[in-house]
């Protein structure tokens, strides 16, 4: 089951959740205030051209090849652009 990012409309919080694939956030409600329907969020996911125990590198996965999921343009510290 994959993990999915949410984040509460009314206290901002965001948080994690392993789901079903097609989970409806209706049914959830967020963990902090307990107001229901979070807002799922676009994740993006990290993936390793090494091992981690021995200096492997890291980079994000998206469907563009300009940028990173948090910025777009490729001129942020997280695309290291």
């Amino acid at each position: 089951m994959p993990i999915y990012e949410f984040q509460c409309g009314s206290c901002r919080h965001k948080f994690q959740k392993i789901c079903r694939v097609g989970v409806d956030s209706k049914d959830l409600t967020c963990p902090t205030c307990g107001v229901p329907s979070p807002k799922r969020l676009f994740s993006t996911f990290a993936v390793s051209s090494g091992r981690p125990d021995n200096g492997g590198d890291y980079s994000h996965s998206e469907g563009s090849s300009s940028g990173c999921g948090s910025c777009g343009g490729g001129s942020c510290s997280t695309c290291g652009g």
